[in-house]
């Protein structure tokens, strides 16, 4: 970051409190505006140049925050702790001549972490046990071992790669899924017209792509009934990148013995939708690290990069810029 006298910078009490010396720091000279519990002043909108979208924010402070990033009509930078920029309000900010940045791989090891407990809670059954402790009854249960299935990630992008790596050092056979691969990838990388074949050998799919008009609806009826009965999904990615309507009838049905999900097609998910009913569903908001200055991940660094096309893009293997 870098800032000066003109400079007015909106951030949260939250990240002021734990960066504010470092801040001040790096941005000689300039005012910075707190966002706390009484929202930003009128006087102040028009003053701000540059803003924080930090994780603390999300949701419910979004509006609170984003709502004078978008009638700022001074503003020249957004940096945003998110690492898809497929919400419209990024592109109405860069048409306007706002620069945009964002955080590519900053939260994918936390995320990677989250996927295998949520994979070994899955295939050893670790949610009825927790269901039956409640409810003080001794179960045993035969489960799988995960080294014993086999793994498709669909998207290898940051996420995907950390996934990857982690799911081999438990004895898992993985294939990654994306557009190019350039064999410098982790696991064994198949292009993306290989989707098909790579559904009907995983007993656990993990979608990490980034959400585009490509990979909108990508898992839809048809894909999931591809999948091995009994076999799991897990879904980090995008909500819209799965139907889930479709991914409910195939849960019903039985033909997936459970899934994992932290992104919906509506967040946060609706009190209404069916997806709390299933027991087989493991449901949790979208991964918030919180680093040890207690903001979560998302800070403005070296990594943080400009829009390509609104998503994540492909690059290296394993590279924050690794979309897919």
């Amino acid at each position: 970051m870098t800032g000066g006298a003109g400079e007015v910078i909106l951030v949260t009490d939250t990240v002021w409190e734990a960066r504010g010396a470092e801040l001040t720091r790096v941005a000689p000279g300039a005012e910075f505006v707190i966002l706390g519990e009484a929202r930003v002043a009128e006087e102040d909108v028009d003053r701000l140049t540059t803003a924080f979208y930090s994780a603390d924010a999300w949701p419910e402070r979004t509006a609170a925050l984003m709502g004078p990033v978008v009638h700022a009509g001074n503003l020249r930078w957004l940096h945003t702790f998110s690492a898809g920029l497929d919400h419209p309000v990024f592109s109405r900010l860069t048409d306007r001549g706002v620069r945009v940045t964002n955080s590519p791989g900053a939260a994918a090891p936390a995320i990677a972490q989250s996927v295998i407990a949520h994979l070994l809670t899955l295939v050893r059954g670790l949610d009825q046990f927790a269901r039956d402790r409640l409810d003080r009854r001794w179960t045993q249960i035969v489960s799988d071992d995960p080294a014993d299935l086999r793994l498709g990630i669909i998207g290898l992008g940051s996420i995907g790669c950390e996934v990857a790596l982690l799911a081999a050092a438990i004895g898992m056979e993985v294939v990654g899924l994306r557009r190019r691969p350039t064999g410098d990838e982790p696991c064994e990388t198949w292009p993306s017209d290989r989707l098909s074949e790579l559904l009907a050998r995983s007993e656990v799919v993990v979608m990490c792509a980034p959400l585009s008009d490509e990979t909108r609806g990508m898992l839809g009826a048809a894909e999931l009934a591809s999948m091995p009965r009994g076999s799991y999904l897990i879904n980090v990615g995008r909500g819209e990148t799965v139907d889930e309507p479709a991914l409910i009838d195939a849960i019903r049905s039985g033909h997936l013995a459970g899934a994992a999900l932290d992104v919906f097609a509506v967040e946060p998910l609706p009190t209404e939708s069916p997806l709390w009913d299933l027991e087989q569903v493991i449901i949790t908001p979208p991964d918030r690290r919180r680093g040890r200055s207690g903001v979560p991940s998302g800070e403005p660094t070296s990594r943080s990069r400009e829009p390509t096309s609104g998503s994540d893009t492909e690059g290296g293997p394993c590279s924050p810029e690794s979309g897919q």
